[in-house]
């Protein structure tokens, strides 16, 4: 299951990934990450909460690269993680090298607490 939400007031677009994520749940939440992005000015953040991620099916890696895709057009300013096992990265090192560009920050935590921390300060 994937969820999306846009908090405009903080420019902050929020992705949560739980359970077992299949190829069509990808593509809906790809489509709802640009369908967000479109009145959104370049700059904006993201926090993507992956701790209750249990499984992704193969076919998720094509939408999840669109997402990113998408970010890196609009411009993100930063990309931060929450990863509670780093042994369930699910590629996205991978795909961030091919789909992020140098100047996108991107961070990485195993606790929510520390992710939204990071956030607050920047």
């Amino acid at each position: 299951m994937y969820t999306v939400e846009l908090d405009r007031s903080k420019r902050l677009l929020v992705i949560s990934a739980a359970q077992r994520v299949t190829a069509e749940q990808a593509k809906q939440a790809a489509q709802q990450v640009r369908e967000l992005l479109q009145d959104v000015a370049p700059g904006l953040r993201v926090l993507a909460d992956f701790r209750w991620l249990e499984s992704m099916d193969s076919g998720t890696a094509r939408h999840v690269a669109n997402m990113m895709d998408a970010l890196t057009a609009k411009q993100v300013a930063s990309v931060t993680r929450v990863i509670s096992d780093p042994h369930k990265d699910i590629g996205l090192n991978i795909l961030s090298q091919f789909h992020y560009g140098p100047e996108i920050q991107i961070t990485t935590f195993e606790r929510l607490a520390d992710a939204v921390q990071s956030l607050a300060e920047r």
